[in-house]
């Protein structure tokens, strides 16, 4: 069965919006826990635009809450995820005038600088992931790097998906990334812009051992409640 980590940024953002505690995020936290959640995502973004660094703290508190933390690949990131521990951390690329992440990270550009932060979150045992788009040469340098694991930037099936275009081509990247990860040792993991389709057809690959969605389960929410769409994840996950 594919674990389910559920992004809970955007409860953030809608609590943002007022200024004030409401919705509260340990709430959402525990809420999505109890309905079926494996772990929680959270993205402690550069501008703090939607979790910030006291919801980290509140959080790192419940060590029944797994947290996978995406963060920057820094040296001021890799301080407060030491100082936070947390089950896990995924290391994501950033851009201040993005929307949302964009793709998946240059590893040869920062290979240096990634080798030294994996290995102080390895030495501190915590599980470790590179986000990166599905292609051979970033599988190769991910190991290289010293990560345990990989998240394949699922962005641009899932576009091809929503937008019902032939997506024969990016499920060949993916399952190729998957067979070369797997033969390297590293585990896969998938996410970003995920919804019940695409998670379906990636569902079927079963080297892909972890699903991180938020966006259309928050979005989704509004229509159906939060517990009828986490069961129904839940279901494509097995």
């Amino acid at each position: 069965m594919i674990r389910l980590g559920i992004n809970i940024d955007h409860v953030a953002t809608i609590r943002n919006a007022r200024g004030e505690d409401h919705p509260n995020i340990l709430k959402a936290a525990k809420f999505v826990m109890k309905n079926g959640a494996d772990l929680i995502t959270i993205h402690l973004r550069e501008d703090r635009r939607h979790i910030k660094d006291i919801d980290l703290k509140i959080l790192s508190k419940f060590k029944s809450i797994p947290i996978n933390l995406e963060m920057a690949g820094n040296n001021r990131m890799l301080k407060i995820a030491l100082n936070s521990n947390p089950k896990y951390v995924c290391i994501v690329p950033e851009k201040r005038e993005e929307l949302t992440t964009e793709g998946g990270l240059n590893l040869k550009k920062n290979n240096k600088t990634l080798k030294k932060i994996v290995k102080t979150l390895n030495n501190k045992k915590i599980r470790t992931s590179l986000f990166i788009n599905p292609n051979l040469n970033d599988i190769k340098l991910s190991k290289e790097i010293g990560a345990k694991c990989i998240e394949l930037h699922t962005g641009s099936i899932s576009r091809k998906v929503r937008s019902k275009k032939n997506i024969e081509k990016e499920l060949k990247k993916i399952i190729s990334s998957c067979n070369l990860a797997n033969s390297l040792g590293l585990e896969v993991h998938a996410g970003h812009g995920l919804d019940y389709k695409s998670a379906r057809i990636l569902s079927k690959i079963k080297l892909i051992k972890e699903f991180n969605i938020g966006h259309f389960i928050v979005g989704e929410s509004f229509f159906l409640g939060l517990p009828s769409v986490i069961n129904k994840f839940k279901k494509i996950c097995k």
